[in-house]
């Protein structure tokens, strides 16, 4: 019976969102990002904060979305605790600073102290870094009440002490052939009137799909079921990072990996093509395996958007539903679009894509 319901009830209540939620507008997108870069900059408080580093020895690991739940049918990330966890672990040990970048609890399905009883392991995963002054947090719009002072103290100091900053944004920035270049990282939310500031939104999720999908079991990524505006909002954002002199543009919001403005999908799609000319049987075959399940996963994408400057990059999500996570890696003068997925039992890291960020420094420079 919750098979039939599944099938009947889905569709129609994911139209009904997508139908009555606003989506994001490009003039807004432009306005709302540039002037928290700019508030950055000119050091406001509450905005965010700039981080020099050392283009041959920085380290930064870059999560998003997580979407840290309740631990029933309605919590994405609980498919992903083990990779997340995994993953932790090796970055701590490996000297890593870790920027998470937004909606690392899922604030509009649930009660904070629920989730943040229910997540205490991979809180304390998080507070390690914090002890040794390497963990910066970001608020997204599904964890928006940590931009405010009354529900951090609450709720995140007696996990966090008073060490934890929560800011908008965060500039990276580093000296390459005597000149500064900066990495903007923010959740990615600004100026999309379906996440930022939607009153309806929030009450649906909440009141509506919420319910839904504990009763039926539906465990789908939480922001997946948008794909079309998803795409549209991702091409915004690299339209505006396009505008911005001598700067990359990290977000997550979107749950679509992109490196370099090549997104995944067409990531995959070139490798694929590269296979088939070199009828490479074996690599043919496990591209098409995981191009199928992603194109699942972005039904109604569009394919095929090569974006002609290489800056702006998006994190992905840590919930997806096979309980793979990406994120964004920053080593050195290398930064890289990486994937934790679990095989054989085992945690395994694989790159996806890389690139020295002397060399993006140079492409951005020149156009």
């Amino acid at each position: 019976m919750k098979k039939i319901l599944q099938r009947l009830f889905k569709k129609p209540v994911t139209w009904l969102a997508e139908r009555l939620s606003s989506s994001p507008e490009k003039d807004q997108v432009f306005t709302s990002l540039s002037a928290l870069l700019k508030n950055i900059q000119n050091k406001k408080s509450g905005s965010g904060i700039c981080i020099p580093f050392d283009l041959s020895t920085g380290k930064f690991i870059i999560f998003s979305d997580e979407h840290k739940g309740a631990r029933d049918f309605a919590d994405d990330f609980r498919m992903a605790e083990k990779n997340y966890l995994n993953a932790l672990d090796y970055y701590f040990n490996n000297g890593f600073h870790f920027i998470n970048l937004g909606d690392c609890e899922e604030l509009w399905e649930n009660k904070p102290d629920v989730v943040l009883e229910k997540n205490k392991t991979n809180l304390q995963a998080e507070l390690r870094f914090l002890q040794q002054d390497r963990y910066y947090r970001i608020f997204g719009n599904h964890d928006l009440e940590w931009k405010f002072d009354f529900p951090r103290t609450r709720f995140l100091k007696p996990v966090f002490g008073d060490k934890l900053k929560i800011h908008e944004g965060i500039i990276l920035t580093t000296i390459y052939n005597n000149r500064q270049f900066s990495i903007f990282c923010t959740h990615g939310h600004q100026g999309d009137k379906k996440s930022d500031g939607n009153a309806f939104s929030t009450w649906f999720v909440a009141s509506i799909w919420t319910p839904l999908q504990r009763y039926l079991e539906i465990s789908i990524n939480s922001i997946a079921d948008s794909f079309e505006l998803v795409d549209k909002h991702n091409i915004m954002m690299y339209e505006w990072s396009a505008t911005q002199k001598d700067l990359l543009f990290i977000s997550g919001h979107t749950h679509k990996p992109v490196f370099a403005s090549l997104d995944h999908i067409e990531r995959l799609t070139k490798q694929l093509e590269k296979a088939r000319a070199k009828q490479d049987a074996e690599a043919i075959q496990k591209i098409e395996a995981e191009l199928e399940k992603r194109k699942a996963e972005y039904a109604g994408k569009q394919f095929h958007k090569t974006m002609v400057i290489p800056s702006y990059f998006n994190s992905g999500c840590c919930c997806f539903v096979d309980g793979d996570i990406t994120g964004i890696e920053i080593e050195g003068d290398n930064i890289r679009l990486v994937k934790w997925k679990e095989e054989n039992g085992q945690s395994n890291r694989l790159v996806l894509e890389q690139s020295p960020l002397s060399y993006l420094f140079e492409k951005i420079s020149n156009t």
